[in-house]
């Protein structure tokens, strides 16, 4: 660079609204954005979840509705999270034909077809009585082979039921493997993997645990999610596995205390990454925007720019329907 001012001059490019937008070298669309849905088994009526604010857990009916204006504002899919009504030590609820989350997907798959993509969340945590994501050894540790059985037959069951790409969750060494080997020898070898590849243990899955009733009975999640300050690399390193096991494309949760590890995942892959903006990012700005303290639309906005500028192609958000809305 030669020219120093006068002669440049940056704010050239910033002076006009039609100029920023012209040059602007991020941008959002709606399809880039996932809405995350909570639907709960026995409620006659959507249930208001506390600690985030604007978010309900659904009945079937109320699933629909929404499912229907994310599907006209234009976003590009949603992920279904069941609460079932009975849990259990093996999460029987997971692969239940008639199960709450394969209910919900035959309804959605019924109205929708393929106006957006609809999406689950394969794990086991929503529907154990212990609250973690596979089942125990007899001294209460997450057995991670046994439980790899059970994603495999959620997952079969998701996509009999409408599912069009399974995400697991759970963080178990070899799941994309597990599910991708059960997909293909059930006839689903076309439903793509969305794999949580760089999922750390953080606080700020908080409200989240509240709208999906899945808080741990006892421990906590850091002896299989990611340690937040964990050895240089392991993020890629999981990457590496999930895509060698057949994962189609792959996520870092969460997005904005984790904007480094997505820039690493981005620059390092050839597959659609995306970002997970969880449960306590959104509280945190509804909170504080209830109160006064910040702009609340300038804020969203905000925080979605710099999860897509550090390189996710998808956005998992809270507020997908209503930034869809704003941005068609």
């Amino acid at each position: 660079m030669n020219a120093q001012y006068p002669v440049a001059r940056p704010r050239r490019l910033r002076r006009t609204a039609a100029m920023r937008r012209m040059v602007a070298g991020t941008r959002l669309h709606p399809a880039e954005l996932i809405l995350p849905m909570f639907v709960k088994e026995g409620i006659a009526e959507p249930q208001p979840v506390g600690s985030m604010p604007g978010v309900v857990q659904h009945t079937r009916e109320s699933l629909r509705k929404a499912a229907h204006e994310a599907a006209e504002a234009g976003v590009g899919g949603i992920i279904l999270f069941g609460i079932p009504a009975y849990k259990d030590a093996r999460g029987s609820g997971a692969d239940d034909p008639d199960g709450i989350v394969q209910v919900a997907l035959r309804d959605l798959a019924s109205d929708l077809g393929d106006a957006l993509v609809l999406m689950t969340d394969t794990c086991l945590d929503e529907f154990t009585d212990h609250g973690h994501c596979g089942l125990l050894t007899a001294d209460g540790e997450v057995d991670n082979d046994a439980t790899l059985e059970r994603y495999a037959s959620a997952a079969v069951a998701q996509a009999t039921a409408g599912s069009r790409m399974i995400a697991p969750s759970g963080m178990m060494d070899g799941q994309v493997g597990a599910i991708r080997a059960a997909l293909d020898a059930n006839g689903f070898a076309e439903i793509p993997i969305l794999a949580y590849a760089a999922k750390y243990a953080s606080g700020f899955y908080g409200p989240f645990r509240d709208a999906a009733e899945c808080a741990p009975q006892f421990g906590d999640r850091s002896a299989y999610q990611q340690d937040p300050a964990g050895p240089i690399g392991e993020a890629l390193r999981e990457v590496r596995l999930d895509l060698a096991e057949g994962a189609d494309a792959v996520m870092v949760k969460p997005a904005l205390a984790y904007l480094d590890i997505l820039r690493q995942v981005r620059d390092t892959v050839e597959v659609p990454v995306a970002a997970y903006q969880v449960s306590g990012e959104y509280a945190m700005v509804e909170a504080a925007a209830a109160n006064g303290w910040i702009d609340r639309e300038r804020v969203i906005m905000e925080s979605l720019i710099a999860i897509r500028r550090a390189g996710a192609d998808m956005i998992l958000t809270y507020w997908a329907t209503e930034v869809a809305r704003g941005l068609s």
